[in-house]
């Protein structure tokens, strides 16, 4: 299958392209690992959400947002289906930890192990192996969508 949407060719992105943007990143990521303690010992081990029933059905709607553009993007042979498909498992990959590590003890964490096991991170993989396909690497032609 061809790629439709006309693009840049891939390219090999020096690390010297953004030194100063490579640099930002790293010190945020490092900055972030005392925030991280810092939260872990400091929140409340139970909390109250007021808009719970919000913030899952907008992460599953994303979800299905996202299965739907990419099989949309599939299609028509278009290659940001690779892109869609990465956020899509990451989307998936943090509904997968945040239905287990919040479900209540009982019927509720086995029903999220399960849901995790059999559908979320299964489907995760599979998008996150379908963009390791389609995204053009450098080097590579890229030029159709890999088998």
């Amino acid at each position: 299958m061809a790629c439709d949407v006309p693009r840049i060719r891939a390219k090999a992105v020096a690390a010297s392209t953004f030194p100063l943007l490579a640099k930002v990143l790293t010190v945020l990521g490092l900055a972030m690992i005392p925030w991280l303690v810092f939260l872990h010992t400091e929140l409340p081990v139970t909390a109250q959400a007021s808009h719970w029933a919000w913030a899952w059905t907008g992460l599953d709607g994303l979800e299905a947002l996202g299965l739907l553009v990419t099989g949309l993007l599939l299609r028509r042979g278009d290659c940001r289906a690779g892109l869609t498909s990465a956020a899509t498992s990451a989307l998936l990959l943090a509904d997968a930890w945040f239905d287990t590590m919040t479900a209540a003890p009982g019927s509720d964490f086995t029903l999220a192990v399960l849901m995790a096991g059999f559908a979320e991170l299964p489907l995760a993989v599979v998008c996150a192996v379908l963009a390791t396909r389609i995204v053009p690497r450098p080097g590579c032609g890229a030029e159709e969508l890999a088998p």
